[in-house]
């Protein structure tokens, strides 16, 4: 299962559509009988009987834990989907769907049975372009304690995660960050080396 899959005729790089996402998956905890990467495989047949139809796949990858210490190595994948609801009603089902799978929101960064993160839908920028950037520009100390209170997208720290970026390479290289205009190749190669070859695939 660490192919690349594209459903559909669609190229995954034209998220034209504001019913066109990027979903980021992770998981660093067993649920049940099932380990972190039969989790996030699960997650995605958990997604489609929702209705979002998976238009492509990333390889499945293995990521530390972040912040270092933090838990257990997680197992990490994108998707590029297609959905009948808009943003909001994409985050109501993931959410759903990460309490299916025992998902507890205790800890800030802590180990989790699933994360599911609305990393884009279409071109869309939540809630406007100002706080965007306020969100985009919180020092990482000041990240430990502020939340945002309502959607923020593109992700906000999309542009600083190897395990987003890594996997998005996969399906999605010339998709364009619809605030600062960056391709996702071009955010993954302003990582550090460092952080790039801490993302693994899956063999």
């Amino acid at each position: 299962m660490n192919d690349v899959v594209v459903k559909g005729k669609n190229s995954a790089n034209s998220l034209i559509s504001r019913n066109v996402g990027i979903i980021a998956l992770g998981s660093n905890m067993n649920f049940e009988c099932a380990e972190p990467l039969d989790v996030v495989e699960g997650a995605l047949a958990a997604l489609e009987v929702r209705g979002f139809v998976i238009r492509a796949r990333s390889r499945y990858f293995n990521t530390p834990a972040f912040p270092a210490g933090s838990g257990p190595d997680f197992v990490n994948a994108v998707a590029v989907f297609e959905a009948p609801f808009d943003a909001a009603g994409a985050l109501v089902q993931m959410h759903e769907v990460e309490a299916g799978f025992g998902r507890a929101r205790a800890l800030r960064w802590g180990a989790r049975t699933l994360d599911l993160d609305l990393i884009a839908m279409g071109d869309s920028v939540f809630p406007d372009a100002q706080m965007h950037q306020y969100w985009r520009d919180l020092p990482l100390e000041a990240q430990k304690t502020q939340t945002p209170q309502e959607l923020v997208l593109p992700h906000p720290r999309l542009a600083e995660r190897a395990f987003v970026l890594v996997p998005l390479l996969d399906v999605a290289p010339d998709w364009r960050h619809p605030v600062t205009g960056a391709s996702v190749r071009q955010m993954h190669d302003a990582l550090s080396e460092v952080s790039r070859k801490e993302v693994v695939a899956l063999q």
